[in-house]
């Protein structure tokens, strides 16, 4: 094997880089569709604000859980590598064919599936126009990220910035619609306390993906003490602008006004720039999609190099030295993520049928991460840990019940799409024998 193709990733990320990775990822769609129905499962004002407050909270409490992995075992391989020392290589492999061929490219179908929907407000490129717009948005940062890993994290700070200031920008809109006045509360007929738990289901969907910030561990400079900043700073910048955007959305429409809107953004930017509003929040979500594409092609192409090197895949195991990224784990992503766009094409809303097809799969080895902090600290009691978890066992625990309660949900509010990604899930099963064999024909030619 050539030196450009050895498969060891240079540490190049710092803090900054890895805090505004993990903020592009999280800040995506979900602010600008999930306030309403969170609006209208909510008794009062406060109530809402609290629930995204719960919300950055329980994210932190995940947050502290992968901290102490991936300080401890980094790897480009995150979860994946997690997994694989709990539990060992089957169920860490099972939890690499369910990331490659459900969570993380339908995770990127679906936003790819978001910017080519408001990018169709500005340019209509006719019925399949979202699917045609997704698939290019994919093809861009697809190059992008096989120039090298300095132009992609380069890219991604760009973007993460300007989404920021964007977000910003409608706070402030938000707030100067009643001035200094706060929002008067409620008057009755909203629902219950009984509805708090459905709310923060749609809260968590919008706080998802702080996880893939484990991918970043093998590119992080110092990892024993960088990885938890980056998760830290991450979960507050992304726990304070969710708060302040939501409490901007309060002045400007009243919880009331929220319940009934459906495009709540839209109609705070109509109050200062009238019928152009429209489109201003149109661009700003084709940024946020723009955004978390990039950052999670760039994280998720690491599972497949990881993979690769355990299973002696000479293919994916490459690391191109002179770009610093794994080009072909790259391209593989891509071309299945291009293959569910294509499937997605073909249903009503293709955003709602990726989001179907990965959550219960998602949170299932999710909440499988949270029980291997259990595991490997029972089998490795004097591995060296730069951090460990707060309050332990409290806090891993509620982050697997928390998890659990995901996996529930998922299930009983999504429909066809989640059964469908559960079956793929299972047709990877079979292949744990495969992966055996190849692994015992690698041993013994060693």
């Amino acid at each position: 094997m050539t030196t450009q193709n050895s498969g060891a990733p240079r540490a190049s990320l710092s803090v900054t880089d890895g805090a505004l990775m993990m903020v592009g990822i999280i800040i995506g769609i979900g602010i600008f569709k999930t306030p309403q129905l969170v609006a209208m499962f909510s008794p009062n004002e406060y109530a809402f604000v609290a629930l995204w407050i719960c919300g950055g909270l329980t994210t932190l409490i995940g947050a502290l859980v992968y901290a102490e992995l991936a300080a401890a075992y980094p790897s480009t391989g995150g979860e994946y590598h997690f997994l694989s020392r709990a539990f060992g290589l089957p169920v860490g492999f099972l939890f690499a064919w369910a990331r490659t061929t459900v969570i993380q490219t339908g995770a990127i179908a679906a936003v790819a599936f978001v910017f080519g929907d408001y990018a169709q407000e500005l340019f209509s490129l006719g019925a399949y126009g979202s699917a045609i717009y997704g698939a290019a948005a994919l093809l861009m940062l697809t190059l992008l990220n096989l120039a090298g890993t300095y132009q992609s994290k380069t890219a991604q700070n760009v973007l993460t910035s300007l989404l920021v200031l964007a977000m910003a920008s409608m706070v402030v809109i938000g707030l100067m619609n009643l001035g200094a006045k706060p929002p008067a509360p409620a008057a009755g007929g909203g629902p219950g306390y009984g509805m708090l738990g459905l709310a923060m289901v749609f809260i968590l969907l919008t706080y998802g993906g702080w996880n893939e910030a484990a991918y970043l561990s093998g590119d992080v400079r110092n990892v024993g003490r960088d990885m938890v900043r980056i998760l830290l700073a991450g979960t507050t910048i992304v726990t304070l602008i969710y708060v302040l955007v939501n409490i901007g959305y309060l002045f400007a429409l009243g919880l009331d006004g929220m319940r009934k809107s459906d495009a709540i953004a839209a109609e705070v930017m109509r109050t200062a720039f009238g019928p152009s509003g429209a489109v201003i929040v149109s661009a700003i979500v084709c940024l946020a999609a723009l955004s978390t594409m990039n950052a999670t092609i760039f994280t998720g192409a690491r599972l497949y190099h990881a993979l690769g090197q355990d299973l002696s895949l000479a293919r994916l195991r490459v690391w191109d030295q002179v770009r610093n990224n794994p080009r072909n784990a790259i391209i593989l992503q891509s071309a299945i993520a291009f293959v569910l766009i294509c499937f997605g094409a073909m249903a009503r809303d293709g955003f709602k049928a990726m989001v179907e097809y990965t959550a219960p799969v998602f949170w299932f080895f999710l909440m499988l991460v949270g029980i291997s902090l259990f595991v490997l600290r029972r089998r490795d009691p004097k591995h060296p840990r730069p951090f460990k978890v707060p309050l332990y066992p409290v806090t891993p625990i509620l982050f697997c019940l928390i998890c659990a309660y995901l996996i529930y949900s998922s299930l009983v509010y999504t429909g066809r799409g989640a059964l469908f990604g559960i079956a793929v899930l299972l047709v990877g099963v079979p292949l744990i024998g495969l992966v055996r064999k190849k692994r015992r024909v690698a041993a013994a030619a060693e």
